[in-house]
């Protein structure tokens, strides 16, 4: 335990003498042998009351968050400091001064910014994915320094230096591939020329029983979306081992036949902005939809033999990914023939969760003549709130500026906003203050509202999408995402020539992740899956293949 003398020192001000305020900084460097090279970048430091896990992994936007605070650095120099003190903004408190007296557990790590020359013209600084999936914790190469116990006292006069001196080790590597799971990557060249330098797209691949032994047959094609995963994410996990639960059971039905013959694609998409792209053409992050139908889909059909026709072809996810399979079949309307989408992200923008995007003045108060209400962000299945607007986004912006944070709602900004005069995303609203910017919520609109885009186009999109869509989402969804759910549906029912023709499935009391009422001990995707087929089955066209693949 390290113990610190509290002193006062006098500075004289005209004919008033005035004690000066005691105050507490942290100089934060890296030392020559971690780069010779000054580097770019977002300095993060953190304090916690406990020891376990490292203070990088304990920070979060509900109340049990650990303390952090953010500064970004350009050009620091091997040896120089980055300077976090008490006018450095912090979260969940806003200043080192409202930290209490007592021990605490501090560790500090730089975020290593790329320089990147777009096809735009523009010159940011991003932090690239390195194989984590876009997190500043645990991006490999990223600095770091061994957690250390200090005494912290918001009155003393007292610097504390830490000096990065560890470095996050490569990812580890992805499983190994197997008869039926496939890794692949691919260069894009849609993505290359955007971004200025070589990007690439991954997959992760689930191929049907009997792939090998039936050279001649050709299968459908499921797109699973979601977050970034080394190898096949959540319910497609198959486990050989007996007693693994779900996994097992999955890797039982798979193997013996007892589910379609499909191919299963999973994505891997990471921008320096998130964990993935969401899947469509940005401003900002660039023609990812493009990429991915246009030059991931295709090569995975060619190389697996998929049948390679829209009627063959479905979209499912959830969360983000129930954002982007809705948002698939919208935009690609021709290419898919169907999408389940589960507790999507906003999909219209008059219920950005708590906020109307298009009328509401500030994102973080509901606001009277006289009075105001924070906005809710997270809660509950039973109501009780966890998180506010300007918490869950004042834990983004410590962790990164323009949008650099890696997290959600940076995320949208990044995705569905035009590109600013410094190159980076628009904001829609102020980080500070909430204030909401009504033209880039306009741009927001016409681009990736999906309700307003539908009602927009129906006379073109209606008939492509008709049957195709199903929704559902927990009534009691965490982040409130079902309030714009029933907005979409509201607008699907006054749907004609044609009727929208799908399903509404809103689960009472039910939170985020909600996957539609089925039997759990058949599993989600032995559920899902085989109704899928069975509709590409009812609307294949004449003369399709749909036997080749049922051996």
């Amino acid at each position: 335990m390290r113990f610190f003398l509290k002193v006062l020192t006098v500075v004289t001000v005209g004919i008033v003498t005035l004690p000066a305020v005691a105050a507490e900084r942290f100089e934060i460097s890296f030392p020559k042998e971690m780069s010779a090279a000054p580097l770019d970048g977002h300095v993060m430091l953190l304090i916690s009351t406990h020891e376990k896990p490292e203070p990088r992994f304990q920070i979060s936007f509900t109340v049990s968050s650990q303390q952090a605070f953010g500064v970004d650095v350009d050009g620091l120099a091997p040896g120089a400091s980055a300077v976090v003190d008490t006018a450095t903004l912090g979260y969940p408190r806003d200043s080192l001064k409202d930290i209490p007296a007592g021990d605490y557990y501090v560790q500090a790590v730089l975020n290593i910014y790329e320089t990147f020359q777009l096809a735009n013209g523009h010159t940011v600084k991003l932090p690239p994915d390195k194989g984590e999936g876009q997190h500043w914790a645990s991006k490999p190469g990223n600095l770091y320094c061994k957690t250390q116990k200090v005494h912290l006292d918001a009155g003393a006069d007292q610097t504390i230096r830490l000096s990065l001196t560890e470095k996050v080790p490569d990812v580890p590597a992805a499983e190994p591939d197997s008869k039926w799971v496939k890794h692949l990557k691919i260069r894009s060249e849609l993505l290359s020329r955007f971004w200025g330098r070589p990007v690439e797209l991954g997959a992760v691949l689930l191929l049907p029983d009997g792939w090998e032994e039936h050279p001649q047959a050709h299968y459908p094609l499921i797109v699973m979306q979601g977050h970034f995963s080394r190898n096949l994410p959540g319910g497609l996990a198959m486990r050989s081992e007996p007693g693994s639960g779900a996994g097992y059971k999955f890797y039982q039905d798979w193997i013996a036949g007892r589910m379609p013959r499909v191919i299963v694609l999973t994505i891997q998409h990471a921008t320096p902005y998130f964990d993935d792209s969401y899947a469509v053409n940005s401003a900002n992050a660039g023609p990812y939809g493009d990429a991915i139908t246009q030059e991931l889909i295709p090569y995975v059909e060619r190389q697996f033999r998929g049948i390679g026709q829209g009627w063959a072809r479905a979209v499912y996810g959830g969360s983000t990914g129930g954002w982007e399979a809705l948002a698939s079949q919208v935009f690609y309307p021709d290419f898919y023939n169907g999408a389940w989408v589960f507790c999507p992200d906003v999909v219209d923008f008059r219920a950005y969760m708590t906020m109307n995007l298009y009328e509401d003045k500030n994102a973080y108060w509901v606001e009277g003549p006289f009075a105001r209400v924070p906005r809710p962000a997270m809660r509950q299945p039973d109501g009780m709130v966890l998180s506010t607007m300007e918490q869950m986004n004042r834990f983004e912006l410590v962790q990164g500026t323009k949008s650099r944070s890696g997290e959600q709602l940076d995320a949208w900004q990044a995705y569905f906003s035009s590109v600013g005069e410094d190159g980076y995303p628009k904001p829609v609203f102020n980080k500070l203050t909430g204030e909401i910017d009504h033209k880039v919520a306009e741009y927001w609109k016409e681009h990736y509202d999906l309700t307003h885009i539908m009602e927009r186009d129906w006379k073109s999109l209606g008939p492509k999408l008709a049957g195709k869509l199903h929704v559902c989402v927990g009534d009691a969804d965490s982040f409130y995402l079902d309030r714009a759910v029933h907005l979409l549906q509201d607008f699907m029912e006054t749907t004609t020539e044609p009727y929208y023709r799908g399903t509404f499935d809103f689960g009472q009391r039910k939170p985020h992740c909600y996957a539609g009422s089925f039997d759990p001990k058949v599993g989600l995707n032995q559920h899902y899956l085989p109704e899928m087929v069975k509709h590409m089955e009812e609307t294949a066209p004449k003369g399709a293949d749909l036997g080749s693949w049922k051996y």
